[in-house]
């Protein structure tokens, strides 16, 4: 729930507004969750001659296993020879056999981002002539699968126990202290614990079948789960783990030694000051063990890489503890709304306190959420273009749903805040009753039997009827008014419509924000916004190039010079490929395909089996974003490399390269 919006408020959104269009106008695309860039042989091409290698190029660093590139070929045998390497940069490659023959070859690959999402395709490339192949499966079942549903649900709850686990904690510290004794919100949070034990476990099991074979036989495989746990989300899990022990102590000294001391009444100046010092440490305590749970997801995902990760950790860490605040605080209000006792009344004060600890934390969502949404995207044109981005929109959307329920369960709040006298005198009323019949309960036991009690019994009222001498007959009867003064005391204080309507507000609040949640965790398995367009760049065939040859050779090399627009594609024609001159034709894109103007572009050709070169190249500037060199020589056929130097600004350069069959 947030507060009324004010000048200063109006001020800040408009702040965070112009700060949001300064950081789209200028992004430049960063990596996380690895996308295919390029490859050699291209997909789709007729080379002349068998290549001696396959190589792929991705937007980040992946992991690889021993079968993470295969080559099939046309009757699906496999043809390369030993296990991928990583040749250069964001570059891997795989030997083949000698000798292929002509037809259409499969290019399968199954890799691991460094965000720790499972990555799979397949290509095919022709040697000669394209020819008919049996490939049809490619075996790339990573991320997919009832092993990749189980692990969705997985993430989902994990994000669900955590959020319960965290929120429900700071309500209980921060807002309503003797909620800390009410069983209702004690198996609130102590179910959020163990949702997200379990899930974690769940997820450490599943992460070797989910990143590889996708096969649900192979969840308690101990080798895989021994390669998991050598991993960098296997740590993260492994971690986590280790922290919910700690939380599960702070759970019990929560509900515990803290809930005792509430509870306490009358106590004297030192046991004040002692609980004092128990919930001072309790929060301290919640704090590193809240952040610590969620940096385990921090150092694992989309946050670890790409660009400037030293700030997108923490400022992760700060927007799924805000998320836990808001989510795991509203749910904890909605069951004390629903659950709390009449001898433990929710009051106005704990709901005032919780509509400030949300406001904070909706400020602090819009805040680390502007951030993360420039780092993933990049482009205003990625809301709309990309899943991602699509996805985004919907989350800002329940968002917005979401602040406003919460602007009119503010307004209940100062309804009932405001109606708070009248209820507190009808609860004292039906309280003096209730104490009546707790004194009582002890002397009726001495009260004489006989037909004056019996007639006492008869014609008096019932607060005054005489209670029978047996003492287990007094305290049951005690007992029993006591219970229906606290049924009249509930009925008074539930009759109030203020308390009805904040109700039904965060009840709908509740609602959209378990599906807010579900398309969170949809986000964090989807391929950012940036990456896929990068990816459609990097990969767009020659002919949208603005001045297209019909070169034998083309190579695509993505590069990132590390400094503002820093980033793009260098194309290059070789014509006609062979030994002699060739004539060179030089093309550099920006990510979304449009020709870019570089200072300095700058080629050189080594043949490192032959200790030949490097041979310059020095291109001449065509038009935008081309470049030309004729008579370029290639003195002797082989697998050459070829590499290129682009600068972008006088400091920002970088050196890209590929290997390439001349001759």
């Amino acid at each position: 729930m947030t507060r009324t919006i004010t000048p200063r408020l109006r001020t800040l959104v408009l702040l965070l507004l112009a700060v949001t269009g300064a950081l789209f106008a200028g992004a430049a695309p960063a990596s996380a969750h690895a996308a295919l860039t390029g490859s050699d042989p291209a997909q789709g091409v007729v080379v002349d001659r068998a290549p001696t290698q396959i190589s792929l190029t991705f937007s980040e660093q992946v992991a690889m296993g021993d079968n993470s590139l295969r080559v099939l070929d046309p009757k699906g045998k496999p043809v390369q020879s030993g296990k991928p390497a990583n040749v250069s940069g964001t570059t891997y490659a795989v030997r083949l056999h000698a000798g292929l023959a002509d037809g259409t070859y499969t290019v399968a690959y199954q890799v691991v981002s460094a965000d720790s999402h499972p990555v799979a395709g397949a290509y095919t490339f022709s040697i000669g002539a394209p020819s008919r192949t049996v490939v049809s499966d490619t075996g790339a079942g990573a991320g997919g699968g009832a092993v990749g549903w189980l692990y969705a649900v997985g993430r989902y709850l994990s994000y669900a126990g955590f959020i319960v686990l965290a929120g429900g904690a700071a309500f209980v510290l921060a807002c309503w202290r003797q909620g800390a004794g009410v069983r209702a919100l004690q198996r609130l949070v102590v179910g959020g614990w163990l949702t997200l034990t379990a899930a974690t476990l769940g997820l450490l099991l599943l992460r070797g079948s989910y990143t590889s074979s996708g096969k649900l036989g192979d969840v308690f495989d101990l080798d895989l789960l021994g390669q998991v746990l050598q991993t960098k989300t296997g740590a993260a899990l492994v971690s986590r783990l280790l922290l919910l022990a700690a939380a599960a102590l702070f759970v019990a000294v929560l509900f515990g030694a803290y809930a005792r001391r509430e509870e306490e009444e009358g106590a004297d100046e030192d046991a004040a000051a002692e609980r004092r010092d128990l919930g001072f440490g309790l929060a301290i305590g919640g704090v590193v063990v809240g952040a610590g749970l969620a940096a385990s997801w921090a150092m694992a995902e989309h946050a670890s890489t790409g660009l400037q990760p030293g700030i997108a950790m923490p400022v992760d860490i700060v927007h799924l503890l805000a998320v836990a605040c808001w989510f795991g605080g509203l749910t904890a209000l909605l069951v004390a709304l629903y659950r709390a006792p009449a001898d433990t009344p929710l009051g106005t004060d704990a709901v005032r306190r919780f509509s400030r600890l949300a406001f904070g934390s909706v400020l602090a969502l819009v805040t680390t959420g502007v951030y993360q949404s420039w780092r993933q995207l990049g482009s205003w044109s990625a809301f709309t273009d990309t899943r991602y981005g699509q996805l985004l929109l919907v989350k800002l959307g329940l968002v917005a749903v979401m602040v406003g329920l919460a602007w009119i369960s503010r307004r209940w709040t100062a309804r009932l805040a405001d109606g708070g006298t009248a209820e507190e005198a009808s609860e004292a009323a039906v309280d003096a009753p209730q104490a009546e019949a707790e004194k009582q309960a002890p002397l009726a036991a001495t009260v004489p039997s006989g037909a004056a009690v019996a007639e006492a019994g008869e014609t008096g009222p019932p607060a005054e009827r005489e209670a029978p001498a047996d003492p287990g007959r007094a305290a049951q009867l005690a007992r029993q008014r006591v219970a229906v003064e606290t049924a009249r005391r509930k009925r008074v204080r539930d009759a109030d419509p203020s308390r009805a309507g904040l109700r039904r507000s965060v009840l709908a609040e509740a609602g959209v924000a378990v599906v807010l949640l579900a398309v969170t965790t949809a986000l964090t398995q989807t391929e950012p916004g940036r990456t896929e367009q990068e990816a459609r760049a990097a990969t767009a065939p020659a002919a949208s190039s603005p001045a297209d040859t019909s070169g034998a050779l083309t190579l695509d090399m993505p590069f990132d010079t590390g400094g503002r627009n820093g980033k793009g594609l260098v194309r290059i024609d070789l014509d006609p490929a062979r030994v002699g001159a060739n004539e060179m034709h030089l093309y550099v894109q920006r990510p979304d395909g449009r020709p870019y103007d570089i200072p300095e572009v700058k080629v050189a050709l080594t043949l490192k089996a032959k200790k030949i070169g490097p041979l310059p190249v020095a291109p001449e500037h065509i038009t935008t974003g081309h470049w030309a060199a004729n008579g370029v020589q290639v003195p002797m056929a082989g697998d050459w490399e070829v590499a290129v130097t682009v600068r972008t600004s006088d400091i920002d350069q970088v050196t890209v390269s590929k290997n390439a069959q001349i001759g």
